[in-house]
């Protein structure tokens, strides 16, 4: 049983009198109209047991789009119900709008929809629907919880693509599709043509210059079908909060952009989810249905609270495959101490493969090294400064071992990741 705000208004109107005349028999007239006024009430009621409960759900949304939600209720009791529905989602989900008020006459069925703009990525779940039946007063009510499971799939939002025509744009100019024709070292034989001023003379085809009456040249594309091995590291360091947004969210921002990218490109990408054990794992995928099957792994992964196992990364790796490859590794290294295991580890995969260490930096550290107007401000920008010199020494020490690094705030770091990418393409590195 519930009660509204009109009983308890109801309850104190009565107790006026009470105090007024102080007769004991008069609170006892009164409480006994209110028991008559309360089963008169709950029996009149509709049951809200008789409702039979459908539900509809989207699939799957982005983060920070919108979709509805409808429940279904039907009445198979015998007694109009009136009362307000409530679809039990949790706050993350975004639910607006999530009690209604229903009239439901026996053997009718309504719809009641909620709103849903989820702010977290992952599995939304509804458990259960409330009801609550009033009766013709509206003052108790009957109510009622039945368990009615369902959830959305919040995606990654993939803001990034933003960037992806002009990178695009880009990799058609190295790709030899428009009138850019770009050489590079290591990479393949697209076609000949006649020498420009401004060509590198080493691309002169003499033998095929001395069948022309002109200088001609070759010209060269990128190296396509390489592989892009991607992992994104899990542990504890990926649950900070930069700019409001979780360090392994940018991860995958940076990961799904690279990969529409060099899925373009004609390479092949994969992706690795893992701290001290495999979180999410692609593979093997291509053309529309990659960045499908990542967004769809990415989704329900949460970082863990334990310390990313980097010994096991070079054998990840090579589970991937066997060949050289471009690996980026996508973590962070804002502290030198939590980075002697990426530093130990990184000599074993710089032997065959070419290594990206990506990872995300605060704007805010940034900013905080130019306010120095008071002691406070000046200790605060100290500490900034030994932040950054502290990312500046393990950049140093990842390029000695023969990786790259590539770091930028939330929303710069996707696409200096691809630029990087498509800067590596363009030498013929990859």
């Amino acid at each position: 049983m519930a009660i509204s705000g009109w009983f308890v208004l109801l309850v104190l109107a009565g107790v006026i009198p009470i105090v007024l005349t102080g007769e004991p028999l008069v609170l006892l007239v009164w409480l006994a109209v209110l028991v008559v006024v309360v089963v008169v009430e709950l029996t009149v009621a509709g049951s809200p047991r008789a409702i039979r409960f459908e539900r509809t759900l989207p699939g799957a949304i982005r983060l920070g789009e919108s979709a509805e939600a409808i429940v279904y209720l039907t009445n198979t009791g015998r007694r109009t119900v009136r009362g307000r529905v409530r679809d039990g989602w949790p706050p993350s989900a975004g639910a607006t709008r999530n009690r209604s008020r229903v009239t439901i006459p026996a053997g009718e069925r309504r719809a009641v929809t909620t709103t849903l703009t989820p702010f977290r990525r992952g599995e939304r779940r509804s458990a259960h629907v409330t009801v609550r039946s009033f009766g013709p007063l509206g003052l108790v009510a009957r109510q009622s919880t039945t368990r009615l499971g369902g959830h959305v799939t919040v995606l990654p939002p993939f803001n990034s693509r933003k960037h992806l025509p002009s990178r695009l744009a880009r990799l058609r100019e190295l790709d030899g599709m428009t009138s850019v024709m770009v050489r590079g070292q290591g990479t393949e034989f697209d076609s000949l043509r006649e020498y420009v001023r401004g060509d590198d003379v080493r691309s002169i085809d003499w033998r095929a210059t001395a069948r022309s009456k002109d200088l001609v040249v070759r010209t060269w594309r990128p190296e396509r079908d390489r592989r892009v091995v991607i992992v994104v590291d899990s542990g504890r360091t990926s649950a900070a909060r930069i700019d409001n947004e979780p360090r392994i969210d940018t991860a995958f921002e940076s990961a799904l952009l690279l990969a529409a990218l060099a899925t373009r490109a004609g390479d092949r990408v994969d992706l690795v989810v893992f701290d001290r054990r495999v979180r999410g794992r692609v593979q093997g995928a291509s053309g529309t249905d990659l960045l499908n099957r990542f967004v769809t792994t990415m989704a329900p992964i949460d970082p863990e609270l334990i310390e990313m196992d980097w010994s096991a990364v070079p054998g990840l790796v090579r589970s991937v495959t066997s060949n050289r490859a471009l690996v980026i590794l996508a973590t962070s290294i804002d502290a030198a101490g939590a980075t002697r295991g990426l530093l130990g580890m990184l000599p074993q995969l710089t032997r065959k493969h070419l290594v990206v260490v990506s990872s995300v930096t605060d704007p805010t550290v940034l900013a905080t090294t130019l306010d120095r107007g008071n002691r406070s401000e000046v200790y605060d920008a100290a500490a900034a400064e030994r932040a950054l010199l502290d990312i500046s020494r393990v950049s140093a020490a990842i390029r000695q071992l023969g990786g790259e690094v590539v770091t930028g705030a939330p929303a710069d770091l996707p696409p200096a990741l691809a630029d990087m990418y498509l800067a590596l393409k363009a030498a013929g590195r990859l």
